[in-house]
């Protein structure tokens, strides 16, 4: 699995994207934030009000009930606004 961070997540946990593979039990979004946020504080900080996180999974944004799979790129990112 591909995860990539964007703006203050980058920041907060040190890194714009690695790889990964799924870790066991983790089947959809919210296991996997859940499980990140035990990886280390800067992790634990960057999701730690989940509200605001946004993720697409393949490039589509998703909710945390979306499934994952060891072949999906997964991207957090704050709101985007336009103007």
């Amino acid at each position: 699995m591909k995860i990539l961070y964007f703006a203050w997540l980058k920041e907060k946990t040190g890194v714009s994207e690695e790889d990964i593979h799924l870790p066991d039990g983790v089947t959809d979004v919210a296991g996997l934030v859940a499980w990140m946020k035990g990886r280390g504080p800067g992790f634990a900080e960057a999701f730690t009000d989940e509200a605001v996180v946004r993720c697409a999974v393949n490039q589509d944004h998703v909710d945390g009930a979306h499934p994952v799979t060891d072949r999906d790129e997964v991207a957090f990112f704050p709101p985007v606004t336009g103007g």
